[in-house]
């Protein structure tokens, strides 16, 4: 039969084809039931389109793209105190304020699209970029021009199967690398990866254990999270502020929203001194992968009880017991998650101004406005 491709645009799980399922299967983030969980609580600033693409009558890819309405924002994180920061606002409020992003701008890694075997990679991408073309017209109608179209995060091998318009017309980018914590074959326990550790890192943990006495932490169950709501957002919150740059920041009922749906799927741990929260992380199961999500903590705590570094040592621990292979510790706070065993993937993006005359000076702009991050490589192992 010829190959005839088509797509449609979703704004709702409930319209999805039966099958959707069948080509998410190897990537959570991908299913319905994540995907309900944008569709109910993403960021106010965004909104979230599903693609299906067909082939005739069959589904065979699926993609999540997402559009940000940066005028939507009071602050893009107020870290960095300085001119390029200010002048960086100012150039995303002026000129990049609409994007339309192929991917999911809340994660780190490639969760923009799965494809079915049948049909030549590049064909289907095609079909996908088409689809942009759609919802960019979708929004002109409406009266909101997109600025910047971009697609993330891709790996190296990933990009060499990458349809020819893409590297033609978009500009590549590398931010910072994705951290990936590898757990080795014979980590039963937590005990097994201390015991690989060299001893500088060991005393590390020790010293991390010990300034953590008096920190009771406790997985949290929806009724929780729905109590703890208002602290655990201004948590999340002072972290999202203290960034060096935010496209978005969560909706307040976004954990309560991930717990109704995820469940036992998505986890939650708190962190209490005499039963106040001073802080918290997420973890997302995604097949044998397990995947870090958004934290918060109070800052003052934070260094005094070096209480990251041990919700670190804590995932580590959680992940080995529980039989996963990876950890996916994402982006920011490179070099501390290194001195935990985590390593650097880089992953790459690809983006295009719809102004040719700003196009052309992507790479200048892009190169002067994107945070820059020093960081050294830590070995903690023998």
């Amino acid at each position: 039969m010829k190959t005839t491709l088509s797509h449609r645009i979703y704004t709702s799980v409930t319209q999805f084809p039966e099958n959707w399922e069948d080509l998410a299967v190897d990537n959570i983030f991908l299913t319905k039931e994540y995907l309900e969980i944008l569709e109910k609580s993403a960021p106010v600033n965004m909104t979230c389109h599903f693609i299906g693409i067909f082939n005739n009558s069959e589904l065979v890819g699926i993609a999540v793209s997402q559009f940000l309405d940066l005028n939507q924002l009071d602050s893009f994180g107020d870290r960095d105190k300085c001119i390029k920061s200010s002048i960086r606002k100012i150039v995303f409020k002026n000129f990049c304020s609409h994007v339309l992003l192929l991917g999911n701008n809340m994660l780190t890694g490639q969760n923009a699209w799965a494809f079915s075997t049948k049909i030549d990679v590049k064909i289907l991408q095609n079909e996908v970029l088409n689809a942009m073309e759609t919802l960019k017209e979708q929004y002109k109608a409406s009266g909101k021009k997109v600025h910047i179209s971009s697609l993330k995060d891709f790996e190296t091998e990933e990009i060499e199967t990458f349809h020819p318009a893409m590297k033609k017309d978009y500009f590549q980018f590398s931010t910072q690398p994705n951290m990936v914590f590898t757990i080795l074959e014979n980590w039963k326990t937590e005990q097994d990866y201390i015991a690989a550790l060299s001893k500088k890192y060991r005393d590390q943990y020790k010293r991390a254990r010990k300034k953590a006495d008096g920190i009771e932490k406790r997985k949290l169950g929806l009724q929780e999270i729905i109590a703890l709501e208002e602290e655990i957002y201004n948590l999340y919150y002072h972290v999202a502020q203290n960034a060096p740059f935010n496209t978005f920041f969560l909706a307040k009922n976004h954990f309560r929203v991930f717990k109704e749906i995820l469940k036992d799927k998505f986890l939650f741990y708190g962190y209490f001194i005499d039963n106040k929260l001073i802080g918290f992380n997420t973890l997302i199961k995604n097949g044998t992968a397990m995947d870090t999500y958004f934290l918060g903590y109070d800052d003052s705590i934070q260094k005094e009880k070096m209480l990251y570094l041990n919700m670190l040592y804590d995932m580590i621990a959680y992940s080995i017991n529980k039989g996963f292979k990876e950890i996916v510790f994402a982006r920011t706070a490179l070099e501390i998650k290194s001195s935990v065993g985590a390593k650097p993937i880089e992953v790459y993006g690809f983006i295009k101004h719809e102004s040719k005359l700003i196009d052309k000076c992507t790479q200048t702009i892009f190169n002067y406005l994107e945070p820059k991050t020093d960081w050294q490589e830590r070995n903690p192992f023998k």
